[in-house]
């Protein structure tokens, strides 16, 4: 999940470097509250339903609820932008990020280390897809609309 945060992250770096501006630029002053804001409400719904299955495949129905996920991807991300602002050592905020995920993995669906464990990389396999898939539907989107509109306005 901090993994899958920071995947984001460079994945915006990148894009704005391609752009010759940092990607927070690109948004205007009044914005920058509402986007944050409204990337974080995306960021934790996503990851709800993502732990949300990935709990469902390993630790089963009874122990992975809807809420539990809910609690999870909430605190978790909230440690993990905490560790990030006020830990200067990358390395060492990602790390408390991670076992603070699995700890939290652990504790609300009842496993033990190889499962949270076991739900967290199953995690980051469906971000991943579900990512993958999004960027080739809305890349395909994306030339089908530009074909579109080069054939109706010349």
């Amino acid at each position: 999940m901090a993994i899958m945060r920071i995947l984001q992250f460079l994945l915006l770096e990148n894009l704005s470097l391609a752009a010759g501006r940092r990607w927070w630029d690109f948004i205007p002053v009044g914005l920058q509250i509402i986007f944050s804001l409204t990337l974080f409400l995306v960021n934790l719904i996503v990851l709800t339903f993502v732990l949300y299955f990935a709990g469902l495949i390993v630790v089963g129905g009874k122990r992975a609820r809807f809420s539990d996920a809910f609690l999870i991807s909430l605190l978790g991300s909230v440690l993990s932008a905490v560790f990030f602002l006020f830990i200067p050592y990358g390395l060492i905020a990602l790390l408390l990020g991670v076992l603070a995920w699995l700890l939290l993995i652990r504790s609300l669906y009842e496993t033990g280390w190889l499962g949270a464990i076991a739900v967290g990389i199953l995690a980051i396999i469906i971000f991943l897809a579900v990512a993958i898939i999004l960027a080739l539907l809305f890349g395909i989107l994306s030339v089908i609309l530009e074909l579109l509109l080069g054939i109706l306005v010349p």
